[in-house]
């Protein structure tokens, strides 16, 4: 459908400028040049001639086109915005009508000169002109995102506001260009809406960038499994789709939500952030919620957290010192007072604490007087959400939150030997992420109708991990970032709030 469209919209617009250049007095022929006719007409029109090359500019230059044809059509007497509006959306049927009705005349620059815009027009070019800049900016350079939950505490806090450097690792051609402006997929006051029209897709492309993705950066991405949701408030990357297909099946699964599950255009999945751990090619492993990177101790950032046992000699802590004179907060958000009333139920009935604190808050903690020890806690093993929630799903591994690998990176060109043991890493990445069939049919894996023991990969992977270690959803829940997914680095807080201005995040800048 979306091919067929485009081939309309080519020849509809070919000949229509074909007609209009005739009438116009240029060689009519010279309308199916490409970029040569945009030439003719920028001449024509005696439009500045730099306005030309500005075409060559990646995605912005089509908006470049798209204004020089609204100035030929004004050549022609059309000023109306309804007319202008054709020109933008519908030019492979507007263009044949100038170009071989009866009613259209080239009126030339003469025409134009007569012409005024009224107040109301002028308003109306100055919001159609902001919207598309802001548009451009926001899919090309850099994008606005606000922290939702607390995965990457104390790095970034909920309700952290951040600029999302696009240019960076280079800006992706967006696939689903039909969307509506300055949101994401659900239209603004729906949380169900789609904002998008899937009638034209893209093949995913990424411009250049100045900088290659690197360990340890802190990156936005598409949620690889968020192309298939349950489209009910609540639900969508909260309680994923394949959360409940693996714990229900799919059958049920579709006879209580099929009527609401929907299917996201990959850039139009929720956008996660999390820092990236594990670059293609690399080893990944957790031992004793400690991760290990090819074999050696991974960099722990400054303000990452993860649990703590903190066992007391009998008295319980003073929150309110442990803030004042060891700057440790533990309450941090619009949870706080549930927190602290949680911490001081756990204390009575267990005699510790299970708290979340960076690595200084430990240290600081264990010179409290009455604290007898400050132990990193490990969660342990649970058989059933391994089966369920933890990649790839096999119980057989072993694999928890804590204790996870090792799993190899897919690398870009790279090949691996399939086998009965390692095809629950591949076979989402092989159906999903790069496009092929594969059927299992007596330990045989056939790969577009054709048996294969080998895999080599066409994108890089990453692996992403948040550095809130025990409340992140991340890759330990669901397996490889593809490269596609990546949307930019987040580089500067440029806002931050909790019950008021968090005035010491304000323009920091994020690593």
């Amino acid at each position: 459908m979306g091919i067929a469209l485009f081939i309309i919209g080519i020849i509809g617009w070919h000949i229509g400028m074909y007609g209009m250049f005739q009438k116009a007095g240029i060689e009519a022929w010279k309308a199916f040049i490409p970029f040569y006719n945009t030439w003719l007409i920028v001449e024509k029109c005696n439009i500045k001639k730099w306005w030309f090359w500005l075409q060559f500019i990646p995605i912005a230059g089509q908006f470049i086109t798209i204004w020089i044809t609204i100035i030929f059509t004004m050549h022609f007497g059309r000023f109306n915005l309804i007319e202008h509006t054709l020109v933008v959306f519908l030019p492979f049927i507007y263009f044949p009508y100038l170009g071989f009705s009866a009613n259209a005349k080239w009126g030339g620059e003469k025409v134009v000169k007569q012409y005024k815009k009224s107040a109301a027009r002028e308003w109306i070019d100055a919001a159609v002109f902001a919207i598309v800049a802001a548009t451009i900016i926001r899919t090309f350079i850099f994008e606005a995102y606000v922290i939702p939950t607390g995965s990457m505490e104390k790095t970034l806090m909920v309700h952290d506001f951040l600029f999302v450097n696009k240019m960076a690792y280079g800006p992706r051609i967006p696939e689903t260009p039909l969307s509506f402006p300055f949101v994401h997929n659900t239209m603004p006051l729906s949380e169900t809406t789609p904002s998008y029209l899937t009638w034209i897709k893209l093949k995913y492309m990424r411009l250049p960038g100045y900088e290659p993705i690197k360990r340890n950066d802190v990156v936005v991405f598409n949620f690889p499994e968020g192309d298939t949701i349950i489209n009910l408030p609540g639900y969508g990357s909260a309680q994923p789709y394949y959360d409940f297909v693996r714990r229900q099946g799919r059958e049920a699964v579709w006879q209580q939500f099929g009527d609401n599950i929907i299917v996201h255009p990959m850039d139009k999945t929720d956008n996660y952030i999390k820092r990236c751990v594990g670059m293609p090619g690399d080893t990944i492993q957790v031992k004793e919620s400690i991760l290990y990177v090819n074999g050696k101790r991974a960099f722990q950032p400054t303000h990452s957290q993860t649990t703590y046992v903190v066992k007391t000699n009998g008295h319980p802590l003073d929150f309110d010192i442990l803030k004042s004179q060891y700057n440790i907060d533990v309450r941090n958000d619009e949870k706080s007072e549930q927190l602290h009333e949680d911490l001081q139920n756990m204390f009575r009935q267990s005699g510790a604490y299970y708290m979340p604190l960076t690595h200084d808050d430990a240290t600081s903690l264990r010179k409290v007087p009455n604290v007898v020890s400050v132990e990193r806690f490990v969660i342990p093993f649970d058989s059933s959400e391994a089966t369920y929630s933890i990649f790839p799903y096999q119980l057989s591994l072993g694999w928890g939150v804590d204790n996870y690998g090792p799993i190899y990176i897919p690398k870009k060109g790279a090949t691996v030997t399939l086998t009965a043991n390692n095809i629950a890493f591949y076979r989402r990445l092989i159906r999903v992420y790069e496009h092929h069939s594969l059927e299992e049919k007596d330990g045989t894996f056939i790969i577009d109708g054709k048996p294969e023991t080998q895999y080599t990969f066409h994108y890089n992977y990453y692996w992403m991990m948040g550095d809130n270690r025990h409340n992140s959803q991340d890759s330990r829940f669901w397996g490889f970032v593809p490269e596609p997914n990546i949307v930019g680095k987040a580089s500067l807080i440029w806002f931050s709030w909790d019950n008021g201005p968090r005035w010491k995040r304000i323009f920091k800048w994020i690593n």
